[in-house]
């Protein structure tokens, strides 16, 4: 071998080195800044400043996951070259416009006298924007690690959240007061527990776990669910198993086998789901259904809407101050919070605005799902379902951001022929993407 070509070779067995540094640490940097985002509830934060309480600088009312997310993603963006392949680039524009036109409306609440619910849209909307930008700056492989360890953290607060309902004792502060014990897991409130849990189930297919991980996964997902006491995440989670196990193709059977091998799955999962419902009802994990589901709290979702009968039509057409909001809600209708993001949503923009905001919203989200594999479509129906049944899309909450991190990180492989990776390390893959050619 001649002096200029070892000298190439040994320049780009460097360069490489260098990438697979770069890879391993922007993966470490983003998962940290994932996981402070959603694991550090709105009750530890205000342990440390005024996040949600009254007062405060505006620098307070953001999160400090939201903080770390933006400081991470120019880093990541500009240190190095990065590769779009295919319909990232599209993605890519597409998160760029909903970031921008999400950043706009930051001004325009200050302008209206509302600057304290711009917390609320930097925190939920914006930084999903951001978490996205940064999914797609790192290469597949990397979108995928940070991908298992997201659902690795809603495994962990559902074996949390079930320990927390056994023993009726939570790990983490939460300073509701409920007529009844609900577990919390990881996250903020036990209805985010249960809607967590029933997302995640939609995306353990499209890892590329042992298959036994991925079943043991879904049952804790199930049973955390079950748990947190949150009925209709609990009743989609159900749903939403049973269209996984009888429309998501198995690889490596013809689908005369399919039909049979799913036939025999079926009946053995129904009478384990028997079996379960048996164990879960005998272990106070299901009390919340005792009363069947239309109770106090179900009423209440329906009763807010009485608000509308109470304000203008100035202010359903131009929005008013959340807080003047609350009170009305307090003194007219009795009820000690808004559990409802229509409700909330119209009333802090205005109807026309309010309007642009939701088809944003779920113009985003249907974008991330073209040509996504079925799992991900079931898991993201989930999600939406489950968030127009509590105050998740109208709270400081980091679903959103979720969804667009697990949404990134699984669309990119096919779900039914996931082959085994020939790595030990798949992050030390990464610069064969990250470099431009």
């Amino acid at each position: 071998m001649s002096y200029p070509a070892a000298a190439s070779e040994r320049l780009l067995s460097s360069q490489a080195r260098r990438q697979n540094a770069l890879s391993l640490l922007f993966f470490l940097c983003a998962a940290f800044a994932f996981l402070l985002r959603f694991t550090v509830s709105p009750q530890m934060m205000n342990m440390v400043v005024d996040y949600t309480a009254q007062g405060g600088s505006f620098y307070e009312k953001l999160h400090f996951g939201t903080y770390a997310i933006f400081m991470l993603l120019p880093l990541v963006l500009f240190s190095r070259p990065f590769l779009l392949q295919g319909d990232e680039i599209g993605i890519f524009k597409a998160l760029l416009l909903y970031s921008a036109l999400m950043f706009a409306l930051v001004p325009y609440l200050f302008i209206t006298g509302r600057a304290g619910s711009s917390g609320f849209i930097i925190d939920t909307y914006l930084v999903g924007g951001a978490a996205g930008l940064l999914m797609l700056a790192l290469n597949a492989d990397v979108r995928r690690a940070l991908g298992d360890v997201v659902l690795v953290m809603v495994i962990l607060s559902a074996v949390i959240g079930t320990i927390e309902a056994v023993t009726q004792h939570r790990f983490l502060p939460y300073g509701l007061r409920e007529l009844q014990f609900r577990p919390i897991g990881l996250s903020a409130h036990p209805l985010a527990l249960g809607a967590l849990c029933a997302t995640a189930i939609g995306f353990v297919p499209l890892t590329r776990w042992r298959i036994w991980v991925r079943v043991v996964s879904i049952f804790v997902l199930l049973v955390g669910c079950a748990a947190s006491g949150a009925r209709a995440a609990l009743m989609l989670a159900a749903g939403e198993t049973l269209i996984l196990l009888m429309f998501v193709p198995w690889p490596r059977l013809t689908p005369r086998h399919q039909r049979q091998a799913k036939a025999v799955v079926l009946l053995f999962a129904l009478a384990g789901g028997a079996a379960l419902v048996a164990v879960l009802f005998s272990g106070g994990l299901l009390n919340r259904f005792s009363n069947t589901i239309f109770d106090e709290n179900f009423m209440a979702r329906v009763t807010i809407y009485q608000v509308f009968g109470l304000v203008s039509w100035k202010d359903i057409l131009f929005g008013m101050n959340v807080d003047d909001l609350l009170a009305i809600v307090n003194e007219k209708l009795h009820l000690p919070y808004i559990e409802s993001a229509p409700v909330v949503i119209i009333m802090l923009f205005g109807l026309p605005i309010a309007v642009l905001f939701t088809v944003l919203i779920f113009w985003l989200v249907f974008r991330l799902l073209r040509a996504a594999p079925l799992p991900a479509w079931v898991g993201t129906m989930t999600f939406l379902l489950a968030a127009l049944s509590n105050n998740a899309l109208s709270s400081k909450s980091p679903e959103i951001t979720i969804i667009v991190v697990l949404l990134l990180a699984y669309r990119n492989v096919p779900y039914r022929n996931q082959p085994k990776s020939t790595s030990s390390a798949p992050v030390a893959s990464a610069p064969k993407l990250d470099r431009l050619g």
